[in-house]
């Protein structure tokens, strides 16, 4: 058993093979240990053979040998042989436990029988061994994969009236199953159920639920998950932060609250030193210029220019005309020569839009020189009247 657990399966048959040179007969326990050998080495068809051997000469295996080899058949999807396995113990009038059932409950959930499981369960609640709540659990997931949440909750409901104890992996499931079918505010239900009933959600539970809000687009229950999970002290997977913050940022253009909610979500992945996507970065300026933002706008743009991105030029143009509405012009002057620290080149719109502004601030000559940086980078501007006389003065 030893070599077994050590997972040393070739030197396990050896020894087995060489007891008879040391005058030793193989009992019970014996061909229990190479039963499990068998199905450690994947050889499930040489295990059952060797079951059918012990049996047919009165050896009698030990549950957990015969919960080990049902499992090893149903893991691999042979479910029939699994259930050959069964019914040959029952034929033998051998007892068998609920840890048993649960393997073939799984392993016909497991290749889509799920009618078939669902009688078995029904089956097993009218023997004297019963169900637990695994058995309830196996089922229910069973259903759910195929798009049968309510029927999975009737058997929770089932669980809870019976007396046994709902546990995470049961939750965990319904959860999943929402999440499938497209209904995943349900599935912010089930985490206030668990909590009704004492069941601590783990990691994977809010995860599965944030991700179902993200795929299906119920963005602002998706940020109180979030939330939620930040102060309980999960780190939220780096990819649904960064799909939440996009999705945050286009909806703050009709609903401006949103904006402190997505810079939030920013800013953490920022200070979680995570890599932020080029994309990301232009959506969030995007949605700060609309937002009249422009100081987190700047920030990050410097930011991004410092980390090695290559910004599209209209990231940089939105700052900079919103900035010139702000009054702000010689940030606005200072963002440009960032736009082409970062190898772009403005447009013809942000140098009129600065140009503008500088002479609405008395400050021709800069004006003046602006413009002529403008041309020599190829932008054709035209020049307006009071320009035109400072030249000629």
């Amino acid at each position: 058993m030893a070599l077994v657990i050590a997972q040393k399966s070739e030197l396990c048959e050896i020894i087995f093979t060489k007891l008879s040179s040391f005058h030793l007969v193989p009992d019970s326990c014996t061909y229990s240990i190479m039963i499990r050998c068998h199905c450690e080495k994947n050889e499930v068809e040489e295990a059952k053979r060797v079951l059918f051997t012990v049996l047919e000469n009165g050896f009698e295996p030990d549950s957990a040998t015969i919960t080990v080899l049902i499992n090893s058949l149903c893991k691999r999807g042979k479910v029939k042989k699994a259930m050959e396995v069964f019914e040959f113990m029952e034929r033998k009038g051998l007892k068998l436990v609920v840890q048993q059932h649960n393997c073939l409950l799984k392993g016909l959930s497991y290749v889509g029988k799920i009618e078939e499981a669902l009688e078995m369960l029904m089956n097993m609640k009218k023997t004297n061994f019963g169900v637990d709540v695994y058995s309830y659990s196996i089922v229910m997931n069973g259903l759910c994969k195929v798009g049968r949440s309510d029927e999975a909750m009737d058997l929770f409901n089932e669980v809870v009236e019976i007396g046994l104890i709902p546990n995470v992996v049961t939750f965990n499931t319904l959860i999943q199953g929402y999440s499938i079918e497209g209904r995943p505010v349900e599935g912010v239900g089930v985490l206030k159920m668990m909590k009704k009933h004492e069941c601590v959600p783990d990691y994977i539970s809010y995860s599965t639920v944030l991700h179902g809000l993200l795929k299906w687009n119920e963005i602002v229950e998706a940020f109180g998950i979030y939330k939620e999970m930040v102060e309980i002290g999960f780190e939220v997977d780096f990819r649904m932060m960064r799909t939440l913050v996009r999705r945050l940022c286009k909806r703050s253009w009709n609903e401006k609250r949103l904006l402190e909610d997505a810079y939030e979500v920013f800013e953490k992945m920022k200070e979680r030193g995570l890599v932020v996507d080029k994309r990301t970065v232009e959506v969030m300026v995007k949605a700060c210029c609309r937002g009249e933002k422009f100081d987190e706008a700047l920030v990050n743009l410097n930011d991004m220019v410092r980390w090695g991105y290559s910004l599209k030029a209209i990231a940089f143009e939105k700052v900079i005309e919103g900035l010139c509405r702000q009054g702000r012009v010689d940030e606005a002057v200072s963002t440009l020569f960032l736009l082409h620290a970062n190898g772009r080149i403005g447009d013809r719109i942000s140098y009129d839009v600065l140009v503008n502004e500088l002479i609405a601030h008395g400050r021709v000559f800069c004006a003046s020189f602006l413009f002529g940086f403008a041309l020599k980078q190829g932008v054709a501007l035209v020049p307006n009247k009071e320009l035109q006389a400072n030249n000629r003065s």
